[in-house]
This record gives C-alpha cells, sequence and structure tokens, in this order.
C-alpha cells in the first residue's frame, strides 16, 4: 500500500526537525531556534552543529540509496542478511497473533519483508502488518520498488512514510499503537538516540516490543584489530569502486565507532522507560559474530 505521505506529504516543519518534501521542488527548512542552538554532535569522526546532521546524513542516503543492498553484500560477504534474518527470528512476528508493526529508518523495506514473510510462513498470518518510516525519500523508493514485486504490494499489510524518527507526527503515528518497533543499522545516524527512544515508547502499546539491529563494540582484541583494518582499508575502497562514493561508506564506518557501547545502549533504553534483561549477552542483548552487531531489546511497561 503506497501511503499519501509517499506521494506527495503535507507536513509542518517543527523545531529542530529537518522537513523535507518528496513531491515537486525538493525543500529543506529548519526553524530559527535550530539554527541557532549552538549544540555538537558528531558526524562520524567530525563534529558538526545539530542542525546540520540530518542534512548531512540524508546526502549520503541519497548518494548510496540505489546501490545500498549491493554495498552491503560487498561490505559484509552477505552477512548482514543472515543477521537480519536472526534479528527477526528472534521477533517471531505472528507467532501471538497478527501484529502492528512499525519499521523505522528501514526505506528499503528489507525488514518489513522479512517481518511480513515470517508471520506468513511460520503462522499463517496474512493480517500482520508493517508501516515502514524512513526520513529519505530515495531510500523509500527502493522499498517500494522491492515490494513491487512481492504479494504484498497495494495491501494494508505495507505502507511507506516519510518521517523523522525523533519527532513522529502524533496524528499519524498515535500513542500506544503498535504491537513491535524495529529499527535496524539506523539508529546510529540519529541526531538524538533519546529522542528517538522516547518516540518508541510513545508509539509503542504497554507490553509491546522494542527492537533495534546495530553494529555495536567487538569484544575479540584479535577480531577488533581485523574488522577495524578491513573497515577502514576495505569497505571505503569497496564503496569507490561499486558506487563511486568513498566518502559516504567512510562515514558509514566511522558512524559505527561512534555508537555507544552494549551496555551504554542498553542503560538508554532503559532511561527511555523499556525494561531490558541484565546487562550481559544474552540479556538486555544478543551479540552476533562477536559484536560486531547486536541486536537490544526492550519491553514497554
Amino acid at each position: 500500500m503506497l501511503s499519501r505521505a509517499l506521494r506527495c506529504p503535507r507536513r509542518t516543519p517543527k523545531p529542530s526537525c529537518l522537513s523535507v518534501s518528496v513531491c515537486g521542488n525538493r525543500t529543506q527548512s529548519f526553524t530559527e531556534n535550530s539554527q541557532s542552538s549552538g549544540r555538537t554532535t558528531s558526524f562520524g569522526f567530525k563534529t558538526v552543529r545539530e542542525e546540520e546532521k540530518e542534512s548531512l546524513v540524508k546526502g549520503v542516503f541519497d548518494s548510496v540509496a540505489s546501490k545500498y543492498d549491493l554495498m552491503n553484500d560487498a561490505t559484509s560477504l552477505g552477512v548482514h542478511r543472515l543477521w537480519k534474518d536472526t534479528f527477526v527470528d528472534s521477533l517471531k512476528p505472528g507467532r501471538k497473533g497478527p501484529m502492528r508493526c512499525i519499521d523505522l529508518a528501514g526505506g528499503t523495506g528489507d525488514i518489513a519483508l522479512r517481518i511480513l514473510d515470517h508471520a506468513r510462513e511460520k503462522y499463517a498470518d496474512r493480517e500482520t502488518s508493517v508501516e515502514v518510516v524512513d526520513i529519505n525519500a530515495q531510500m523509500l523508493s527502493e522499498g517500494v520498488k522491492r515490494f513491487k514485486k512481492t504479494m504484498y504490494h497495494y495491501t494494508p499489510q505495507i505502507s511507506f512514510y516519510e518521517g523523522n524518527a525523533q519527532e513522529l507526527s502524533p496524528s499519524q503515528f498515535k500513542d500506544d499503537t503498535y504491537d513491535l518497533y524495529t529499527i535496524a543499522f539506523g539508529i546510529r545516524n540519529c541526531t538524538s538516540i533519546p529522542a528517538v527512544l522516547k518516540e518508541a515508547y510513545r508509539v509503542l502499546k504497554p507490553g509491546a516490543t522494542f527492537a533495534c539491529l546495530e553494529f555495536s563494540k567487538v569484544n575479540n582484541p584479535l577480531l577488533s584489530v581485523v574488522y577495524d583494518q578491513y573497515s577502514f582499508s576495505v569497505i571505503p575502497l569497496l564503496g569507490t569502486i561499486l558506487a563511486g562514493d568513498r566518502d559516504s561508506y567512510q562515514y558509514l564506518v566511522e558512524s559505527i565507532r561512534k555508537f555507544p557501547s552494549q551496555p551504554e545502549f542498553a542503560q538508554m533504553i532503559r532511561d527511555a522507560g523499556f525494561t531490558t534483561g541484565g546487562d550481559h549477552d544474552g540479556g538486555a542483548w544478543t551479540d552476533l559474530w562477536g559484536g560486531i552487531a547486536s541486536i537490544h531489546t526492550g519491553v514497554k511497561v
């Protein structure tokens, strides 16, 4: 189902929030307050003003959108697909009946498709639905293309919206609405992680699950050295060869290193109001491949 939000969104800019028009001329507007805030944040290893980061990240994903899946395959040797499979399998969508899900930073639709396939194939569930939300229109376009090849296209099970994970529209994304909130390899690109977690808590029903798949901190010292050498040498080079864009992939590598450690992120999830398991692998988070990536979950109380 193609939402009006994707076809031609009408949105009112809010403080400290980037407003981007999908239809017609693309516009970017910032409020006077955000322009003069003086607060800074990281953009990879660089320090930038908070109000600049969203447009910088948007530029990265505009650049890589059409070859995003190809580059993920090349840079991870296809392992990202296994991680995403594990992520969705661990959540068991459809096991307890149809679910209303929201997938943030999910523009290419790969997590949404896995959720719908899992519910259908494992539990004969054709009623679970996913609303895909992404701040980047180019990434959403890639997701729409993907779903045109599936049985879910133009059904109530899938819809796409352009939106900011830090400040979801309360009229579109109402309080206490969703059974499952997912965000995969996206939260580290947000300006304010606490703001994203606060919004996740708001839109989830009591007892519902927040789930995040994200690159994390490698625990094994030897693996960490090998991984760093691969990340900073090979991945930007592949970006140059396959996408003609070294800088975007250099940023993606740097953004991984700036993301909080597993215990730090687990505490941020609890600070937003969620309950989690203990601070260890298999508790608040599950490490994949020695901590190269981790699955974090929390339950709204």
